[in-house]
């Protein structure tokens, strides 16, 4: 069995991780937030775990920013972000993109000086269960 399980939201395209991530890192750099649409991506970082697609690879689309080391993967059906081995061979796993429970916690917050305007005391902002009524 796998460590770790994960999948797109339509479900096309499924993955398993065998291995220890090494890093989680929340960035805030302004292409993390552009991949993510949100205040940081949470992506986890490994040099040995090993990446299995177990359907849909077909569906996978990348982008890479010209002129850097940025890659995004996703599905082409529904636009989740999904893993992706970059040129010197690391492991990039979007932690949300895991169906899995994680044990571990983010190492830090990177790239807090671009982090957005609005990205300043979130733990102060009302907490609710599900969607507000």
């Amino acid at each position: 069995m796998s460590d770790h399980r994960g999948s797109c939201l339509c479900g096309t395209v499924r993955f398993e991780v065998d291995g220890a991530f090494d890093r989680f890192f929340l960035c805030h750099c302004d292409r993390c937030r552009k991949d993510t649409g949100s205040a940081h991506a949470a992506n986890l970082f490994s040099a040995t775990a090993t990446l299995r697609w177990v359907s849909g690879e077909d569906n996978i689309a990348t982008f890479v920013l010209p002129r850097t080391r940025h890659t995004r993967a996703f599905c082409a059906s529904c636009g989740s972000a999904l893993p992706n081995v970059q040129k010197d061979g690391r492991l990039v796993v979007p932690a949300g993109s895991l169906d899995t429970p994680l044990a571990i916690r983010p190492d830090a917050h990177i790239f807090v000086d671009d982090r957005a305007a609005w990205d300043d005391h979130l733990e102060d902002v009302a907490m609710m269960p599900g969607r507000p009524g």
